[in-house]
């Protein structure tokens, strides 16, 4: 879960994967939206794969990069279970602990 939300801090890597989510571009593709360096994208799309968000399929010169929407809710789904149980034990937080 850790990294799947170190993934998600950057903004960067928000947008492509809201890219992603109209459909399988090319790493070309993704970058021709943005200011930055190839190299850079690149980086966040590795992050992207790392934490699971991305899939790619190389095809000739070019990789493909797919949205893999199932990680994102599945650890939606974990952080939010985690408040629920929270929630029901009747615990109030403690304002020193840290999470």
């Amino acid at each position: 879960m850790t990294t799947v939300f170190k993934a998600l801090s950057d903004d960067t890597r928000r947008q492509i994967l809201k890219l992603l989510a109209n459909g399988d571009m090319t790493a070309k593709e993704i970058s021709e939206n943005f200011m930055i360096s190839k190299p850079a994208i690149s980086k966040h799309l590795d992050i992207l794969k790392e934490a699971g968000l991305v899939t790619s399929e190389r095809t000739g010169m070019s990789v493909t990069y797919s949205l893999n929407a199932s990680v994102l809710q599945t650890t939606l789904g974990a952080f939010l279970e985690f408040f629920d149980t929270y929630k029901s034990t009747g615990k109030e937080g403690n304002e020193n602990e840290t999470i």
